[in-house]
């Protein structure tokens, strides 16, 4: 005898959808592994790697380099400022020590002569709005 269970058409098609979830769900693990792989094979490869990485060394050791140049030629540049201001103090020190020098040696002028006093002009009582110079 038949087991009267298996005979109903639901159950049937029960059986046979799931049997195509099972399927399905097998082909979308199949799909998903393959993808994960794919996506892991497209990245770059070891040699694309480690030129990458070059380039980043060389580029840091480049700024490195012009960081070095910079502060030397900073100091170079206060060296040279300071020596500058150091000689210009020194010619300013030079030029007053020759200043005293020829003031202590010119001896003392004599007072400038006074011009004489020019003499205001006076009124004369002959005649109004007239003057006489003397």
């Amino acid at each position: 005898m038949t087991n009267p269970k298996n005979n109903y058409l639901c159950r049937i098609i029960t059986k046979t959808t799931n049997l195509k979830n099972q399927i399905m769900k097998k082909l979308f693990a199949l799909f998903l592994v393959t993808g994960m792989f794919a996506i892991v094979a497209c990245g770059p490869s070891a040699e694309e790697k480690a030129a990458k990485e070059k380039a980043y060394n060389d580029s840091i050791a480049a700024v490195q380099q012009q960081a070095t140049a910079d502060s030397l030629a900073t100091v170079e540049k206060i060296k040279a400022d300071s020596m500058a201001a150091a000689a210009e103090q020194q010619r300013v020190a030079d030029s007053i020590a020759a200043a005293e020098a020829a003031a202590k040696a010119k001896p003392a002028k004599k007072a400038p002569k006074k011009a004489p006093a020019k003499a205001e002009p006076t009124k004369s009582p002959s005649r109004p709005g007239a003057t006489i110079k003397k």
